[in-house]
């Protein structure tokens, strides 16, 4: 099949609605007044996508919305930044999930969630995998996110990838519903390049060293565990054993909601630039850098000259 697409994004495409800041005492008070109230696109799919998307390459998503003001919202931005959006479907008989997040002066954050909104009802029948193939790389946005697209129906997404011989990319959650590593087992058997974050692999895998967590991943069969490891980068373990890239230096942090989406977004960019392994690992750290100086998951990165100022810096910094 003709690759149109450099990547497709296949996860969570939502509404976020920020308050900032609020207080515990919230409930006290007849009309609370906050800064600004207004609708975001969120979603690990849509972060990915939209932030792919801004430095270069062709992009389209896979997710599932309502037929309703929200689900237009996210169609409207997915035009706006240049993603294709065809395999997004449009579900007359469900909402599109919207997130309130609720976030205090000093940064502390709770969402309200809708348990029967378009993210806790993708399934597999949402799934274009037509459209999936079109891509050279399957970015799985977020296991766990979506919990109706469980191990097994991973396995089946990624074996029809794989069958297109496509590169597959997956990030994690925590567990939505108490699934364990063995719930994904054979699905990440299929992963070439896996990016938990290293609290979320430390619940998933029962263990609490850095060496130990990546080799418990590596040997489910995933061929590159790429995990984030917070203010010091990112570890890296395949084949050839196992390095740290460090992050970028300097960087003061504001907002770190959707930084893990960043980082996909540039390790994936990497790939399709064609850089090498620990490239892509330090245009990754580069770019979620970028994402953290800002508030919100995609109103740091605008373009590619912002992660490449960034770039530039770093190499400096590491001669």
């Amino acid at each position: 099949m003709e690759k149109k697409l450099d990547v497709i994004c296949l996860g969570a495409a939502i509404v976020d609605i920020p308050l900032q800041p609020v207080s515990k005492d919230i409930f006290d008070i007849e009309s609370y007044p906050v800064d600004r109230i207004a609708m975001t696109v969120g979603g690990d799919a849509m972060n990915e996508a939209t932030i792919i998307s801004r430095l270069g390459h062709k992009t389209g998503i896979i997710s599932c919305v309502g037929d309703d003001a929200a689900g237009k919202f996210i169609l409207d931005s997915c035009a706006k930044d240049h993603i294709d959006y065809e395999g997004i479907r449009i579900d007359p008989n469900i909402d599109t999930s919207m997130n309130v997040g609720l976030v205090t002066a000093d940064g502390e954050r709770t969402f309200v969630t809708n348990r029967n909104g378009s993210l806790w009802k993708t399934n597999i029948e949402h799934v274009d995998m037509e459209k999936m193939k079109q891509a050279k790389i399957l970015s799985l946005a977020s296991i766990f996110n979506n919990p109706l697209l469980d191990g097994k129906t991973l396995v089946r997404i990624f074996q029809e990838a794989k069958k297109a011989d496509m590169i597959i990319c997956a990030d994690m959650i925590k567990p939505r519903l108490e699934e364990t590593l063995d719930d994904i087992r054979e699905a990440l058997s299929y992963v070439d390049y896996f990016f938990p974050n290293f609290e979320e692999a430390c619940l998933l895998t029962g263990e609490t060293e850095e060496e130990k967590v990546a080799d418990v991943l590596y040997n489910c069969g995933v061929k590159n565990v790429v995990m984030k490891i917070g203010k010091r980068g990112c570890y890296i373990r395949n084949a050839e054993g196992a390095i740290i890239v460090p992050a970028a230096k300097g960087i003061t942090a504001i907002d770190t909601i959707g930084a893990g989406d960043n980082f996909a977004s540039g390790f994936i960019t990497g790939l399709l630039d064609g850089k090498d392994l620990q490239e892509c690992a330090v245009y990754a750290n580069c770019t979620a850098a970028v994402s953290v100086q800002y508030v919100g998951a995609t109103t740091g990165v605008k373009g590619r000259q912002m992660v490449e100022d960034v770039l530039a810096k770093y190499r400096e910094d590491y001669k």
